[in-house]
C-alpha cells in the first residue's frame, strides 16, 4: 500500500499504522511519541478512554531508531554531521535503511584509519566546528537541550562556547526546515530532501571552513548538498523565519540565562505575562495540573530541578505533554531551572540560570506573583523589585539536598550551572 499522503503533500508514513490501529479516532500529532504523552492529558480530559491509551502507549514505538521528529537525540545526531564528527548522511538516515547498514561499515573502516592516522576528535572538533553546529542547530529548530550539549562538548573539546554565542547566531540564522514537534515534517523527510549536507548548501557562507572524519572539508561537503525538496528544507529568502529556532531571555529571574524553543511556540505567545504558581518540583506541578488547578493565564514555576537541584536535572516532558492534552497549551506558560524533552512545545522556558538551589532568583519568587516573558525582546523577569527581592533573598535557605550521599550527592556538590553546561569541576 503506498504512503498516505496529507493535504500539503507531506507522507504519513509515522502516523498511518497509529490512525488505523485506533480506529481514526485518535491521532498522535504532532509526533507518536510526544503524542502519547500528550494521549495522558487527553485520556484526563475524557477525549479518549483507557483502552485508546494503552493502545498508543503499545504502538508509540514501531521499531528501531529514535523519535522521528528533530527531538534530541535526532538533533545531536543532526549537529555530530555539522560538527564533521560523522559521515555524511548518518544523521539522517533511517535506522532500517540499508544506506544505514553501509554508513556503518565505512564509520568503522574511517574510526580505523583515523587511528592509524593519529587524528582524535579534538582535530575535527574545533571552534568552527562548533559555530557550524550551532547555525544548523538553528537553521533546523533543534532541541533546547543542545544548549546543555554543546557547551559540555566544547568543555572538553578546550573550546569556548558561551551562552551568548547561541543568541547571535540565532538572530542571523533563518529557520528553514520546520521539523517536528513545531512543523510537520520528519527526519525522513529532511533525509529525502538532501539531509544535513543540503541544509548546509543553503546556509552557504554561513558555513565556516572545518576538517571532517571522512577526510573532505565541510565547506566541500556543503557544496556537494542538493535540496531535493524545497519545501522541506526551504532557501533563505523563503525561511519560516529570519531568526533560528533558540532564544536566550535574560532578567531578573536568570540573571545567567535561560533558553526557550521560540520556533515551536505561535507568535501570539511569543510575548506572555501571567500569574506565578511555585512548585519545589516537577511532581508537585504535575499533581496540579492533573487535578485541574491550573488555569488559563498562570505561569507555572518549576525550581529546584537544576543540575545541582535534581540533582541531574531531569526532563519534563510529562509535564508539558499532560499541559498540551489538557487544553492548556496556549493558555499557561512553564519556567523552570530544569530542561524539557526536544517534544516540548509552547512558551516554556528551561535553563533558568543561576537555578534555585544555588540561590538564583527563581528561588525568591512566590505565588501570584506577576511574570513577564518576551521571546523577541529576549527577556524574562518577575514583576517585583529590587528591595522586596533583597527581603526575600535575606530569608531564603536552602532545602535539602534530594540526594544525601553517594555519587549523586557528589555530582550535586561538583556540577556547574546550566548556563555552562552543567559539567562538572
Amino acid at each position: 500500500m503506498p504512503a498516505p499522503v496529507d493535504a500539503q503533500g507531506g507522507k504519513l508514513y509515522h502516523f498511518f499504522f497509529v490512525r488505523a490501529a485506533c480506529h481514526h479516532r485518535v491521532e498522535l500529532e504532532p509526533g507518536v511519541v510526544p503524542g502519547a504523552f500528550e494521549a495522558i492529558g487527553r485520556f484526563k480530559a475524557g477525549e479518549i478512554d483507557e483502552g485508546e491509551l494503552r493502545e498508543l502507549e503499545m504502538r508509540a514505538c514501531p521499531g528501531p531508531g529514535s523519535c522521528q521528529g528533530m527531538y534530541t537525540a535526532n538533533t545531536m545526531a543532526c549537529l555530530t554531521e555539522a560538527m564533521g564528527l560523522s559521515l555524511p548522511g548518518c544523521a539522517t538516515a533511517p535506522a532500517v535503511a540499508a544506506e544505514k547498514l553501509r554508513i556503518a561499515q565505512e564509520s568503522g573502516e574511517r574510526a580505523v584509519a583515523l587511528v592509524r592516522e593519529g587524528l582524535a576528535a579534538r582535530a575535527v572538533a574545533g571552534a568552527a566546528a562548533f559555530s557550524n553546529a550551532v547555525r544548523a542547530d538553528m537553521a533546523l529548530g533543534g532541541s533546547t537541550n543542545t544548549v546543555l550539549h554543546l557547551p559540555a562538548i566544547a568543555h572538553e573539546a578546550g573550546v569556548d562556547l558561551p551562552l551568548g554565542i547561541f543568541d547571535r547566531l540565532s538572530r542571523s540564522t533563518p529557520h528553514i526546515a520546520e521539523m517536528l514537534p513545531s512543523g510537520r515534517w520528519c527526519l525522513e523527510d529532511l533525509h529525502r530532501a538532501g539531509g544535513i549536507p543540503a541544509v548546509l548548501s543553503v546556509l552557504g557562507g554561513m558555513i565556516v571552513e572545518s576538517p571532517t572524519v571522512g577526510g573532505r572539508g565541510i565547506r566541500e561537503i556543503a557544496r556537494s548538498g542538493v535540496v531535493r525538496d524545497s519545501e522541506v528544507i526551504r532557501p533563505l529568502e523563503k525561511a519560516h523565519s529570519p531568526e533560528g529556532g533558540i532564544a536566550i531571555l535574560r532578567g531578573n529571574i536568570a540573571p545567567d540565562g535561560a533558553v526557550v524553543k521560540q520556533s515551536a511556540v505561535k507568535p501570539a505567545l511569543r510575548r506572555f505575562e501571567g500569574r506565578a504558581a511555585v512548585f519545589d518540583g516537577e511532581e508537585q506541578a504535575m499533581k496540579a495540573v492533573m487535578a485541574g488547578r491550573i488555569g488559563p493565564g498562570t505561569v507555572i514555576v518549576v525550581r529546584y530541578e537544576g543540575p545541582k537541584g535534581g540533582p541531574g536535572m531531569r526532563e519534563m516532558l510529562s509535564l508539558t505533554a499532560a499541559i498540551v492534552g489538557l487544553g492548556l497549551a496556549d493558555d499557561v506558560a512553564l519556567v523552570t531551572d530544569g530542561r524539557f524533552s526536544g517534544g516540548t512545545q509552547g512558551p516554556c522556558v528551561g535553563h533558568v540560570s543561576p537555578e534555585a538551589m544555588e540561590g538564583g532568583p527563581i528561588a525568591l519568587v512566590r505565588d501570584g506573583d506577576r511574570i513577564g516573558i518576551d521571546m523577541p525582546g529576549r527577556t524574562l523577569g518577575v514583576a517585583v523589585g529590587e528591595r522586596e527581592l533583597s527581603a526575600r533573598r535575606r530569608a531564603w535557605k536552602p532545602p535539602a539536598p534530594k540526594a544525601a550521599g553517594g555519587y549523586l550527592a557528589r555530582y550535586a556538590r561538583s556540577v556547574t550551572s546550566a548556563s555552562t553546561g552543567a559539567i562538572c569541576v
